[in-house]
């Protein structure tokens, strides 16, 4: 972590890489002062086994002990994983909690839509495909990141969704939770012809016949099954609302709870929570969303993520599981809080008026970060990149409310 802002350069180097910076379009990384942040996503080329042809990226914040938890995020159909990693709010998380992420990525080569094949019997089985190349994924980290192997969690998105619930039913001895987000019941499909009709309708099969699918995908075992998490769009025409509540019935059975909720709760952004058991599975319902990734960009304790395609702002999903995962130090599952946390602001003076860098706009409060770009606080007024060489004036015209003052300070 950088204690200090760098030294600043002379005007010839400035002139040179503001030069740089226009001809190829970078977004002040390598060729800007080093951020807080120095550790990024990277590609790891050999990490063992790997039957589904799939790429592995890892990240590891800055000075990460060992004995750490890990997370697995599954991108959906036409994503990739700098998208994931960018735009779904984990890395916050990671960074503020301490906890490794691997991002598993797949391609055309497999699916002519990047989409991991959760409905292939020959990447969702035990020891084959894809699942098996996920699997070796985690051993690596376990091996080299140094992570806590009884602490690993995954989580997805759409068609990385259904392949968490995949990951959850074949590797219920590796995994300790999960969260599905507009995912699908593990084997709701074998073909791609199945796959469309599970997206598109409910399925007929009693919560017993969801459970014994799952059951039936490690044999033998008689360990516990992972507690899971589940994100549903109410507007979702994609992966019709049907499927979040087959996944509710195949997890509680699987975890032997009813499937009455013992306590519901109304969150932010039109968010309904019903939880089963002993928070065994969480169901969270949202209120006009269609299809994507619950975020909410911004610098609260409980926002996270960048509003993209299939990224939609209603409610930080990462933030959600991850005190469901037990990653903020409480040691286990947790009930999240009913009402919005609201940040307690650096007191300032009203309509001061400040010009800085992005990077001392961030680091003062005045300003957030989110994706390589920097937002004004309160106003969320585009700034540029997140680098020394951007300068801007803000202008506080409420508790933590900045707007664009160039020309006034």
């Amino acid at each position: 972590m950088v204690t200090s802002l760098p030294a600043r350069p002379s005007r010839a180097v400035l002139t040179l890489l503001a030069v740089l910076l226009t001809l190829t379009g970078l977004a002040g990384t390598a060729l800007t002062a080093t951020p807080a942040r120095a550790a990024s996503l990277v590609q790891v080329t050999s990490f063992g086994s790997n039957p589904g042809n799939l790429a592995m990226y890892g990240y590891r914040p800055d000075g990460l002990p060992n004995g750490r938890p890990l997370v697995v995020l599954l991108h959906g159909c036409t994503q990739n994983a700098g998208g994931y990693f960018a735009n779904s709010g984990w890395r916050k998380f990671a960074d503020q909690w301490g906890f490794a992420l691997v991002v598993p990525q797949t391609s055309s080569a497999n699916n002519m839509s990047s989409c991991f094949n959760w409905f292939e019997p020959g990447d969702t089985t035990r020891g084959q495909g894809e699942a098996a190349s996920i699997r070796s994924m985690v051993s690596y980290a376990v091996a080299t990141y140094g992570s806590d192997a009884s602490r690993v969690y995954v989580s997805g998105l759409s068609a990385g969704g259904a392949m968490t619930a995949v990951m959850l039913a074949t590797y219920p001895d590796v995994f300790a939770a999960g969260s599905i987000g507009a995912g699908l019941a593990y084997r709701c499909a074998a073909s791609l012809l199945q796959a469309s009709g599970c997206q598109y309708g409910p399925t007929s099969k009693t919560p017993q016949q969801w459970g014994d699918l799952v059951r039936n995908a490690y044999t033998g075992y008689s360990g516990p099954y992972p507690r899971v998490a589940i994100w549903q769009g109410q507007s979702d025409y994609t992966v019709t609302p049907a499927n979040g509540t087959q996944l509710r019935d195949q997890w509680t059975n699987v975890r032997r709870v009813s499937q009455t909720p013992t306590s519901t709760q109304s969150l932010t952004g039109g968010t309904s929570l019903k939880v089963y058991g002993a928070d065994d599975v969480r169901l969270y319902e949202i209120a006009g969303m269609g299809h994507g990734l619950p975020v909410d960009p911004g610098n609260g304790a409980d926002q996270c993520g960048a509003a993209a395609a299939y990224f939609l702002d209603t409610i930080c999903s990462a933030y959600h599981d991850a005190r469901f995962f037990g990653l903020d130090g409480g040691g286990g599952p947790t009930t999240p809080p009913t009402t919005t946390p609201t940040p307690t602001p650096t007191p300032t003076p009203p309509a001061t008026c400040v010009r800085a860098n992005n990077y001392a706009h961030t680091t003062a409060g005045r300003a957030y970060q989110s994706g390589g770009s920097v937002f004004a606080n309160g106003s969320n007024q585009a700034m540029g990149l997140w680098n020394t060489f951007v300068v801007h004036s803000l202008k506080q015209t409420g508790p933590g409310y900045w707007v664009l003052a160039d020309g006034e300070c």
